[in-house]
């Protein structure tokens, strides 16, 4: 059997990334997506939630943007405006320094997931905004949390290399992107080698295979349709960010913002759709990857 996650990140973000997602899900492939519990379109996101019940919802773990959620038990993880900034690469750094306090990660990680559940939302997976939670030491603190809350699923995210050449597919690459992008999901595997070992030790589902990191911000139709053609018996997570560009997006760092609706108008493609249906390929979300293990 071929299972297929379609996990869209950032719900919560802003309301046009929440609007997307939603989209994303009713018209097209989306299963599964990642809240920020600290982001400014939480409540809205709930909505997102309350009328799409079939829409598998994980806590998207993050010490990278916004304001802190435990702000008074975290001050160690905040810069001179009160707000966590920490990306990936300083993260490590912090990490191999020894000056990341870990106490305050679990901490704060707790009280993110801790808002979740009070609104009544059960989490199917915890998985990292930028993938923080595959960090060394990091992945630990995630995989306790999940067992602490009683969350089935943890994303690992070793991109597959067979499934980045194939999402790769298509005349309009952006090579020197998906290189760097490459380049650092071979970075994350190395760091979190052990990642699906651990996490299996410890009775915590994860998917077979996950992509997605290579092609963040520049996925194609031709590269999703090679990908469902090639797609390998179990479950694989597809990661993608669906959304609309809003003014508050614009204001934010992130470099994803018309790739966000290029990526909706890819999820949402009748040929698409059809093509996932003729393949027999089951869509599924992160809350029944235990059964179909």
């Amino acid at each position: 059997m071929k299972n297929l996650i379609v996990n869209a990140d950032d719900l919560g973000w802003t309301e046009g990334i929440n609007r997307g997602i939603a989209e994303a899900h009713r018209r097209g492939l989306v299963t599964s997506c990642s809240l920020l519990a600290n982001g400014r379109a939480f409540s809205s996101a709930l909505e997102v939630r309350k009328v799409n019940p079939e829409l598998g919802v994980g806590v998207h773990l993050n010490l990278s943007d916004g304001p802190p959620t435990a702000p008074a038990t975290v001050r160690g993880l905040l810069n001179e405006k009160g707000e966590l900034e920490w990306g990936p690469e300083s993260l490590l750094l912090r990490i191999a320094s020894r000056s990341l306090p870990l106490e305050e990660v679990e901490r704060e990680w707790s009280a993110q997931i801790e808002k979740v559940c009070a609104a009544k939302i059960q989490p199917t997976h915890l998985d990292g905004h930028k993938h923080v939670h595959m960090l060394p030491g990091l992945f630990e603190i995630a995989l306790r949390l999940t067992k602490k809350y009683g969350i089935q699923a943890i994303r690992v995210a070793h991109e597959e290399s067979m499934l980045r050449s194939a999402l790769s597919a298509g005349k309009e690459r952006k090579t020197g992107v998906m290189l760097k992008q490459g380049v650092q999901a071979r970075g994350l595997k190395l760091l979190a080698r052990d990642a699906r070992e651990l996490a299996n030790r410890a009775g915590i589902a994860t998917t077979d295979y996950f992509c997605g990191i290579a092609q963040t911000g520049v996925l194609t139709r031709e590269g999703v349709e090679c990908l469902l053609e090639n797609l390998p018996e179990g479950t694989t997570e597809l990661m993608c960010h669906p959304g609309y560009v809003d003014a508050e997006l614009r204001q934010s760092s992130t470099r994803l913002q018309e790739s966000r609706h290029t990526e909706l108008e890819i999820l949402t493609d009748t040929g698409i759709r059809k093509l996932v249906a003729s393949r027999g390929i089951r869509l599924i979300n992160y809350g029944l990857i235990a059964e179909v293990a």
